[in-house]
């Protein structure tokens, strides 16, 4: 009955706060500015960078470039991972009109952007990110994780694996929050599993060369080897086939993979693997009508990051044109009241954390013989609801649960 009239009391309140926000409806600025911060020339680029900016173009082309006669423009930033940068263009461009910014980029640049949104109350689209904490106790009201987040990847590929093999496992893991929040996550879950982590590696961001650390796995009597830098999947990856690891019995799990690091290692090297992602080509004809757009744009398909973006920035203007202000406090109360269904996800829900949930997909890549052509990697396994998928409410430390 707790959680009943909880939740009724935050769709009262959202309601009357829509309802006081649309009385006053006003697009002030000279210009809807949404500006999209992330890495356009490091290790993340290809995954986010200028496929981001193209897809948040895609979704203002959507509305015709404007909207009550006001023009929608895109800027674009490079943060280069670094928090303190980031924090400091946040930080010009919202002095400059900017209203809201999208992407983020790493997690530790989204965290310091997310502090200054904290303050300031506007709008942060977060696709890139995936640490926890953005929606856990670094939580904010007008700040949304779209696309991925290290609880749902770490626990989906965890229990995907030990549903054949309880054998121990060996992390190599990315010295940064989104690298520890997934190998925290995945430990608490092997651990639920009755699974054990035989030992534990720490690799810089940008790391050349991982034979010391493909050796301690090698020697730590693990047999499954989890590979937990992203930005530098790519090369773990290729040095573990070079190593002949998997021939020598011990399975690589990539944790977090996307189909640009399939397309960079090859089907040769992750033929099998199993990977969870929000977004690929074929799971609906939306989702391929907007790849294959990409596609003619940037000659690669994006990745569920920049997918992503283009959903958030999307359903971001649509709830400016619908209440016809862009008060960050009105459209955050509209984005959350309205259901997300786009060629991103036809299910999605803002919740009371300001995650945003939808299903993911639990699929696996194909092997070579089995690939029809380009980019053809993977195949679907099995689609996990959001309320499997995304960390319960009831765990949550997000100060506006309950709220």
């Amino acid at each position: 009955m707790t959680t009943i009239r909880t939740t009724s009391t935050a769709i009262l309140l959202s309601a009357l706060a829509l309802a006081g926000a649309t009385a006053r409806a006003e697009i002030k600025g000279d210009a809807i500015r949404i500006g999209v911060l992330t890495d356009m020339n490091g290790v993340f680029a290809t995954a986010m960078g200028p496929g981001s900016v193209e897809a948040a173009r895609m979704a203002v082309e959507e509305f015709d470039g404007k909207i009550n006669g006001k023009p929608i423009e895109i800027l674009q930033a490079d943060h280069q991972n670094k928090p303190d940068l980031a924090a400091s263009l946040a930080r010009k461009w919202f002095s400059d009109g900017v209203q809201a910014i999208a992407d983020g980029g790493s997690s530790g640049a989204a965290l310091a952007v997310q502090e200054l949104v904290r303050g300031n109350g506007k709008i942060f689209l977060v696709s890139g990110a995936g640490a926890n904490q953005l929606t856990d106790e670094a939580c904010a009201p007008t700040s949304v994780q779209w696309t991925q987040d290290a609880y749902s990847t770490a626990t989906a590929v965890v229990s995907g694996i030990m549903q054949t093999s309880k054998e121990p496992w060996f992390f190599i893991t990315g010295d940064y929050a989104f690298g520890h929040s997934i190998e925290a996550t995945a430990r608490e879950r092997i651990a639920a599993l009755g699974g054990r982590v035989a030992g534990s590696v720490k690799a810089q961001l940008g790391t050349p060369d991982y034979s010391s650390f493909l050796l301690q796995a090698q020697s730590s009597g693990a047999k499954i080897l989890a590979i937990n830098v992203a930005g530098d999947n790519a090369t773990a990856i290729k040095q573990a086939e070079e190593f002949g690891l998997a021939s020598q019995g011990m399975k690589i799990v990539p944790m977090s993979f996307q189909n640009v690091d399939i397309e960079a290692v090859g089907l040769k090297a992750t033929r099998g693997d199993l990977i969870v992602t929000s977004f690929f080509e074929d799971v609906s004809p939306a989702a391929r009508k907007f790849s294959d757009a990409f596609y003619a744009r940037r000659k690669a398909m994006p990745s569920q990051i920049q997918a992503g973006v283009y959903s958030a920035v999307r359903h971001y203007l649509q709830a400016v044109k619908d209440t016809g202000s862009d008060d960050s406090a009105a459209v955050m109360a509209k984005m959350k009241a309205t259901p997300v269904s786009d060629a991103y996800t036809p299910n999605g829900r803002i919740r009371e954390d300001q995650r945003m949930v939808h299903d993911l997909y639990l699929v696996q890549v194909k092997t070579p013989e089995e690939s029809r052509g380009p980019w053809d990697f993977v195949k679907l396994v099995a689609t996990i609801p959001p309320d499997q998928a995304f960390r319960p409410l009831d765990r949550s430390k997000c100060g506006l649960v309950g709220k």
